[in-house]
């Protein structure tokens, strides 16, 4: 019996061990997964991307102005912005009308290739703050490429006709290819120009046209301003409250181009683009337009429209560089004029050239160019020749101006 009962009994069983609970599984699983599609996500933002860039470079405007130029040392940079007067597309044709009637720009015909903003951006290369020198367009200056003294706006569209009659001279009578020309012309003056008249290398040029504007502030969903006061005026359209306030396309270019009904007229314009450029760099920062793919893209394709720039410009890296100019990260100044003046029935305003180029060279410090020791052929301080007082004598000019007054966020309050 105890033989039979030691025979069947079953063996003796070791107790097991608690089994694992599966969310910890399962959570690794997730993370896994998670991790994985992070990857991927990141793979494709970065192709995504590079996508942009190659898109952005194969297909805004590029120009051949700066080959061969001197450049800033010190790794600093300088920028030029120019904003053409121009109610014509890249190609010299006429903007649709609904496109001049949003702009409120009036017709084709008027306007011409004055490069009526000019704002030197320097970006110095140890990463200290940025300074925007904006250069009053009515400055009388020696021109580059032979064309005399005249306002500094003036250089471009003087260069660009003269090279298209030395090419129709030739027998060229492609209209493209004479406008295309003319305007490689007129942008390698424009910027010569400038580049003498301060003292400094240009490094890399952006020129934006008149629709440029419009379609940047849309492309951003609007750029952030701010006034002292109210302003209404009839011929640029701009018609605003006092206050902060965000301006869409058609707006934007109202506000920069406005100078009926401000107190100094077209230097208070030039405080108009400045504020319009403080808005604009930091709506970029701000609005995540760096890592919004629809937005990138909405910007890009508003740079293809209206942007040419030097060719070889790595834009990607400015467009990182530019996350950096924002939030009042750029000291504004308006280069002084000694007096207003009229010149062959024109206002002018009467410069200093080597009071300038002083002031440049002591602001950016040593990447400046040695040409600010010496004054520009053919340039002369003072007073401009057959140049005359205008209405009620010698009009005492601003000297250079700091940055406007800050409304808490960044933004530069103007008039």
């Amino acid at each position: 019996m105890s033989a039979h009962r030691r025979k069947t009994s079953h063996p003796v069983r070791r107790p097991r061990r608690p089994r694992r609970p599966r969310r910890g599984r399962r959570g690794r699983r997730i993370a896994r997964t998670l991790l994985v599609t992070a990857c991927a996500l990141a793979v494709m933002a970065a192709a995504g991307a590079w996508y942009a860039y190659r898109d952005l470079a194969g297909s805004i405007g590029s120009s051949k102005a700066l080959q061969g130029a001197e450049k800033s040392r010190y790794g600093d940079t300088n920028i030029l912005l120019m904003g053409l007067d121009s109610r014509r597309d890249q190609n010299g044709e006429k903007l649709p009308e609904e496109v001049l009637d949003a702009l409120h720009a009036g017709s084709s015909d008027i306007g011409g290739y004055n490069a009526n903003t000019l704002i030197l951006l320097h970006v110095p290369g140890d990463g200290s703050r940025a300074t925007a020198f904006s250069v009053p367009r009515d400055d009388y200056v020696e021109l580059a490429g032979g064309l005399g003294k005249d306002k500094i706006k003036k250089a471009y569209g003087l260069a660009k006709a003269k090279e298209e009659e030395r090419l129709s001279a030739r027998g060229v009578k492609d209209r493209r290819q004479l406008e295309r020309e003319g305007r490689e012309a007129g942008r390698t003056a424009q910027i010569e120009t400038v580049r003498n008249f301060l003292g400094v290398p240009v490094d890399h040029f952006a020129e934006l046209n008149l629709a440029g504007f419009h379609h940047l502030a849309d492309a951003l969903g609007g750029v952030p301003v701010c006034l002292k006061k109210p302003v209404r005026d009839t011929y640029s359209g701009a018609d605003f409250p006092a206050g902060r306030q965000t301006l869409n396309g058609r707006q934007s270019l109202a506000f920069v181009r406005q100078r009926h009904g401000l107190d100094m007229g077209d230097l208070d314009r030039t405080k108009r683009q400045q504020a319009f450029l403080a808005g604009a760099t930091q709506k970029l920062n701000s609005a995540g337009t760096f890592t919004d793919p629809v937005k990138l893209m909405k910007l890009i394709d508003a740079a293809k429209q209206d942007v040419v720039t030097d060719e070889g410009w790595d834009l990607m890296s400015f467009v990182k560089q530019a996350k950096n100019l924002s939030g009042g990260k750029v000291a504004f100044t308006t280069l002084p004029v000694e007096r207003f003046g009229r010149n062959h029935g024109e206002d002018i305003n009467v410069v200093d050239d080597m009071k300038i180029k002083r002031l440049i060279a002591e602001q950016i410090g040593p990447g400046a160019s040695a040409a600010a020791s010496a004054p520009s052929p053919g340039a002369s301080p003072g007073e401009a020749p057959g140049a005359s007082p205008g209405p009620g004598g010698a009009a005492p000019a601003p000297a250079a101006s700091g940055s406007p007054a800050i409304d808490g966020g960044g933004i530069p309050c103007v008039d």
